[in-house]
């Protein structure tokens, strides 16, 4: 579960600093059939380096976490787990109610591992 307390000081962290940001947000395979139709959405970005100059989490479960970047914000909402790793890198993740990912945001001073092939 997040907790502003200590998410916040994490986020602050990437104040100033050189930062690889994950971007996920899907439905994907998981998205619902409307109508008699399927149709599935969905977003990645993966190890985009930015200056971070400011990063706010706000709401209540679910949160959103705004970052203010040089050339404008990266948003996302229906955060609801964290997790850190060696002051390096910061995951916030959101899952739907059937508990599969939802939206994903990640931070880190080196890049991410990986990615889809």
């Amino acid at each position: 579960m997040i907790q502003i307390d200590i998410v916040q000081p994490l986020l602050d962290f990437f104040n100033g600093k050189h930062v690889y940001v994950h971007f996920e947000l899907t439905n994907g395979a998981y998205a619902a059939y409307r109508h008699g139709k399927h149709h599935a959405a969905g977003g990645y970005v993966r190890n985009a380096r930015m200056d971070i100059q400011h990063g706010k989490i706000k709401g209540e479960d679910p949160y959103r976490v705004g970052l203010k970047t040089e050339d404008g914000w990266i948003f996302a909402e229906g955060l609801s787990m964290f997790d850190y790793k060696n002051n390096e890198s910061l995951y916030l993740y959101g899952f739907d109610e059937q508990g599969k990912l939802a939206v994903a945001l990640q931070l880190s001073t080196i890049p991410f591992q990986g990615g889809i092939k």
